[in-house]
């Protein structure tokens, strides 16, 4: 059965999140019964694999499956067509490839990059509702950074992490966090990029809320390393909402989309 690479890219406000559930709308679900329309494997109730299982509200630009076919497809028409089933779901296929009967979509990933984008202004935000984490006060971007320092490295994440993570440890290596601040009309939009080789249940998440209370000036940027030492999930700042967050992208030893 030829196995096919999928770079998918999706807003996750409609969904329940990425994994597939029997009484909610989901990307893989969505993906599926796309195939279904093209694959008798997937008529039959085969399944596709992901990179990352994305929390409800949670969008991506760069999320990786792979299927196995039972029909060997060109990998532009194979695209195409899905996008064309996916209609009108905001999903979409950005490219596909033929890969090897070993690549894995999650096992074979030695890299995921998530965004989290943060808008910081009085007014609402209209045409970036539900893209984006708004709150009303600017931040202080060098009291983030210099609590983002704290967090990079080799950790035990438990503070970080949510009390349902079904990660057998909470030990992660977090190769970087990097923030920029962007000037957008009447605010400022803050990015928060972060690279891992995996993460641990809301571990992007509980990271944001914290920095952002950090920013607010409500921390001190030494109190983040304070919270990680605990080992509490206790010691952990808020939580902050799924729509700002974004799976941007995965990486693998070699570039199936190369």
């Amino acid at each position: 059965m030829p196995r096919f690479a999928l770079k998918v890219e999706y807003q996750g406000a409609p969904f329940a999140g990425w994994q597939a559930q029997a009484d909610q709308p989901s990307v893989q679900g969505a993906i599926e019964a796309a195939l279904a329309r093209l694959d008798a494997g997937f008529a039959a109730g085969a399944r596709i694999a992901a990179a990352g299982r994305t929390d409800a509200g949670v969008h991506a630009t760069g999320q990786v499956a792979h299927a196995d076919l039972l029909r060997e497809w060109d990998p532009f028409r194979l695209a195409e067509a899905l996008n064309w089933h996916l209609k009108p779901a905001p999903v979409a296929i950005l490219q596909a490839a033929r890969v090897d009967d070993s690549f894995h979509a999650r096992f074979s990933a030695i890299e995921r990059r998530y965004l989290f984008r943060l808008v910081a202004r009085r007014a609402p935000v209209t045409h970036d509702k539900g893209q984006v984490w708004q709150v009303l006060n600017p931040l202080d971007l060098d009291a983030m950074r210099q609590g983002a320092a704290h967090l990079v490295g080799h950790h035990d994440f438990t503070t970080f992490r949510s009390s349902i993570c079904q990660a057998k440890s909470p030990v992660k290596s977090l190769d970087e966090i990097r923030i920029e601040e962007i000037p957008i009309p009447h605010g400022r939009e803050y990015r928060f990029h972060l690279r891992a080789r995996s993460f641990l249940h809301n571990q992007v998440r509980s990271i944001v809320g914290t920095l952002e209370r950090v920013g607010a000036g409500s921390w001190a940027p030494a109190r983040v390393a304070e919270a990680l030492a605990a080992r509490d999930r206790a010691a952990c700042g808020p939580v902050c909402p799924p729509q700002g967050l974004y799976l941007a992208g995965v990486g693998y030893p070699c570039n199936p989309f190369a």
